[in-house]
């Protein structure tokens, strides 16, 4: 694989200015959207919620919606590139390059890092204003932001690859991609849940992802970030595996 070919370039570029030309849909919305998220639960629950000692709950929301926004954007992007292009039929026009499936992935999933790692930096201007953020371990926000962006950009791959419509990629997101993130910790600590449920969000791979972002603001967390790390990594892997052999087999692309 040449990751500094022609193609492989042309590609990301294609994909990269694909979101960027409509950018009120695709970055300013998402940013709006969070930010009213913050307005009404930060107003709501501020000074009646307290999850870590020494954080407002404002600032203990504000890392939970820039990743949430990074990881919801990032497979927004893959995904409904590769739905439009199949139903258009200028899919062709990709899988007929002399591109390796690794190249095809690589491209794909680097663009939807972007998008999402965008957004997600556009959300953090916005709501960082109100709320005063340290940033205890930076390095675990950077670490943890790549791997969340990289795996949902993953995952947008593979349902692009599976639905052959707009309503199947639309049940993919209504009925997986937005409850494992709604459910993983965004707007409150897993430790206020009861038993059952705290054994439940311990097995949703966004709740790590969330977590080790979080833990980079505060040095504090729900789980052990090395822990988080391990668990996403091996997610990102396991994923990455699926969507090239997809790739290679041409599943649902080749007919």
């Amino acid at each position: 694989m040449n990751f500094i070919s022609s193609g492989f370039r042309t590609l990301v570029y294609k994909e990269t200015l694909r979101f960027w030309k409509v950018a009120t849909q695709t970055i300013a919305a998402p940013i709006l959207t969070a930010l009213l998220y913050l307005m009404i639960f930060g107003h709501v629950l501020e000074g009646r919620v307290q999850v870590y000692e020494g954080v407002s709950y404002t600032s203990f929301l504000i890392p939970g919606l820039v990743m949430m926004s990074v990881l919801q954007n990032a497979f927004a992007n893959s995904s409904s590139s590769l739905i439009q292009s199949k139903i258009t039929g200028n899919l062709v026009f990709v899988l007929l390059t002399p591109l390796s499936h690794w190249e095809i992935f690589s491209a794909y999933v680097l663009a939807s890092m972007v998008r999402g790692l965008v957004v997600g930096f556009g959300v953090f201007a916005a709501t960082a204003w109100f709320a005063h953020m340290s940033f205890t371990a930076p390095l675990w926000i950077i670490v943890f932001a790549l791997l969340g962006a990289a795996i949902l950009g993953t995952m947008g791959l593979i349902a692009g690859i599976w639905a052959e419509k707009f309503d199947q990629l639309a049940a993919f997101q209504n009925f997986l991609i937005m409850p494992l993130t709604f459910l993983s910790g965004v707007f409150y600590s897993i430790h206020s849940l009861p038993p059952f449920w705290l054994a439940v969000s311990h097995l949703n791979p966004f709740f790590y992802m969330i977590d080790g972002f979080r833990y980079g603001f505060f040095g504090q967390s729900d789980t052990n970030p090395w822990t988080s790390l391990a668990i996403v990594s091996a997610f990102l892997v396991v994923l990455s595996l699926a969507a090239i052999r997809l790739l290679r087999s041409g599943y649902r692309l080749r007919h």
